[in-house]
């Protein structure tokens, strides 16, 4: 009897069912971060003609993803809805197609396989399935976050990988293409060129590639990603967003990363799938037995040759791509571990669990003929793997009805919570998404109350009650037109129910680079360890700076220590690179001021800053 092909029909249904699930779960868990609403009112000022900010007139990159902003905001232009809405229906959009994607790409592996005695190959959904059973990626599936801007763009990359590995001949035009998603990855996240960057050497290091395709693979892949770096530097006067100071994401903090490791494995028992896909994947490629007809890159590898025209040719097969992912996955999960993880439960370690699962999205099940079932080894490997398959599916069965973090609303020794649930409990809201949602949190009620209250302006300043906010006045006559300044560490939920006229400011410095640019907290929150004092914040922004107008924990000598501490030469430098004019001669300054823009610090306690500044201290107040 004739061998059988793999069924397609069977391959298209799982790939059906998958996109299925991951919608289904992810809209099941919908909703928008307080840090996803951050990214929204940056797109607001966009739109509103403001520039890329996120208060007018301070230029400050808010948001990690630089993609995902104008993604939003092109989409936010374009159809004139609710951002929130916006923002979910893309989300749903890209964290399906990326599951879509990934199966595609890892199914072109197996194309044209044929089993060498008979039966049916059956190509099922398997790793996808761990991805989706996973709870954080089904909640990071929404959230606001760029998260599925990369589990789509890792995806992406991956299926126009396998495609150049196992064509006879690539086209110049599909390697360009290659060429300028690759080159993407530190737009869609700064971390995300490592696997960019890993991408571009394999393809260009490959064989068959003249030196003009070369250097075009070069232009077309650097261009927008080195373009956008020059503006960064000119425009923003770092060359990263803020975020990455505010978070000294260049730090280590390996035992919290690798807590926040087992914060996501323990739970699910996440090395439990891993390890049956791992078996399986081993099983398939030690039986050597696919009968599939090997493409021009894999004989070519086979052929004789020097090492380096050997290595040249290997670079193009679909095991060096197999390898360019895992080995992407493992050096983002380093990473992630060397700088602690994060506060969230699970998100940071999502692209890295979706790397480790493309490769075996799907899986291939040899099932034999009739006749050639019994006691051999076709199968017992089929037994085999049917088994690991089976127990995949079971597990995820259980994981995905898991709760990772039962207490994951409050916040422990470890830092970190869950999210998602930490937001619907405190706004009273199971499905937090528009910024009126987060009204119903602590303190967020009162605040817009307040400043409808303070036409006269003023720094708000949160207390310790809930539903009240302390107001420091303005000196002198009232401004026209009055400002209204909010100091308070939740940026997306205060800046999205105020109007852009209001400033809000954070002490962890997020859209702050007064507090990003203090010393980190060395035992602090991860993803928190700033904390400028409000002292600092009067000052800086001009308010009455005496008693009785400051809050009672304030102390009138810190204020009188924080104003000197401001004319700080650098400190001044620092303030001057993005709330001057943007002028030419500003743009070149910062431009070749931006790195050491980035690497300066300071005290975040007055008097101690007044010392490493070489300032004399004001007298004391009587």
């Amino acid at each position: 009897m004739a061998p059988r092909t793999t069924s397609s029909r069977v391959f298209l249904g799982g790939v059906v069912l998958a996109a299925v699930l991951m919608f289904w779960g992810a809209w099941e868990r919908r909703w928008i971060a307080d840090d996803g609403l951050i990214v929204l009112r940056t797109v607001r000022n966009l739109l509103a003609g403001n520039g890329p900010v996120f208060n007018a007139g301070e230029r400050v990159e808010a948001n990690t993803s630089t993609a995902w902003t104008y993604i939003v905001y092109a989409f936010g232009w374009l159809t004139q809805i609710r951002l929130e809405y916006v923002v979910l229906t893309i989300a749903l959009v890209l964290s399906t197609a990326a599951v879509v994607l990934a199966m595609l790409g890892t199914g072109r592996l197996y194309r044209g396989m044929r089993p060498t005695t008979g039966g049916t190959i059956l190509l099922v959904p398997a790793g996808v399935l761990v991805y989706i059973a996973v709870p954080p990626a089904r909640d990071f599936a929404t959230s606001g976050l760029e998260t599925c801007l990369v589990i789509f763009w890792i995806a992406l990359l991956w299926l126009l990988l396998v495609r150049w590995a196992t064509v006879s001949v690539p086209s110049t035009s599909s390697i360009l293409v290659l060429s300028f998603v690759a080159g993407l990855g530190p737009l869609v996240r700064p971390e995300m060129a490592i696997p960019g960057a890993l991408a571009l050497m394999m393809i260009v290091a490959s064989a068959s590639l003249t030196w003009k395709v070369r250097a075009m693979i070069v232009v077309v892949a650097g261009l927008t990603p080195v373009a956008y770096q020059i503006w960064r530097m000119g425009y923003y006067g770092l060359p990263y967003p803020n975020t990455a100071v505010s978070k000294d994401a260049g730090g280590a903090k390996w035992s919290q990363g690798f807590a926040y490791l087992w914060n996501l494995v323990g739970p699910y028992l996440l090395w439990l799938p891993l390890l049956f896909l791992l078996v399986g994947a081993l099983l398939f490629a030690l039986s050597g037995r696919t009968g599939r007809k090997p493409e021009a890159s894999e004989a070519a590898h086979g052929s004789t040759g020097s090492r380096w025209v050997r290595l040249q040719a290997w670079l193009r097969t679909p095991r060096a791509v197999v390898t360019f992912m895992l080995g992407s996955g493992l050096i983002l999960g380093v990473y992630s571990l060397r700088v602690g993880g994060d506060f969230m439960h699970g998100r940071v370690l999502l692209p890295v669990l979706f790397c480790l699962l493309v490769p075996v999205a799907v899986i291939p099940l040899r099932v034999p003929a009739r006749a050639a079932f019994g006691r051999n080894r076709d199968s017992a490997l089929f037994g085999i793997s049917a088994v690991l398959w089976v127990g995949t599916v079971v597990w995820a069965f259980f994981a995905a009805n898991t709760t990772g973090m039962p207490e994951g609303s409050v916040v422990g020794r470890s830092g970190i919570v869950d999210e998602r649930a930490f937001y619907a409990l405190n706004t009273g809201h199971a499905h937090p998404i528009r910024a009126e949602d987060y009204l119903d949190y602590p303190r967020m009620r009162a605040m817009v109350e307040t400043i409808a209250a303070t036409p006269e302006g003023g720094l708000l300043i949160s207390g310790p009650s809930y539903n009240s906010w302390f107001v420091v006045p303005p000196p002198g006559p009232i401004a026209e037109p009055a400002e209204h300044v909010v100091f308070f560490l939740n940026l997306g939920m205060t800046s999205m129910n105020v109007g852009l006229d209001v400033r809000v400011l954070d002490q962890m410095g997020l859209a702050y680079p007064l507090a990003a640019h203090t010393e980190r907290l060395e035992d602090g929150r991860i993803g928190h360890d700033k904390n400028l004092y409000a002292d600092w914040v009067v000052v800086d922004t001009g308010m009455v700076d005496v008693r009785p107008w400051l809050p009672y924990f304030l102390d009138e000598d810190w204020v009188a220590d924080a104003k000197l501490a401001l004319t700080c030469p650098e400190t001044q430098e620092l303030l001057t690179s993005y709330r001057s004019e943007l002028t030419w001669p500003r743009f070149k300054q910062n431009f070749r001021q931006a790195f050491d823009f980035a690497k300066y610090r300071f005290d975040r306690v007055p008097a101690y800053e007044l010392q490493r500044c070489g300032l004399v201290p004001p007298e004391p107040a009587k």
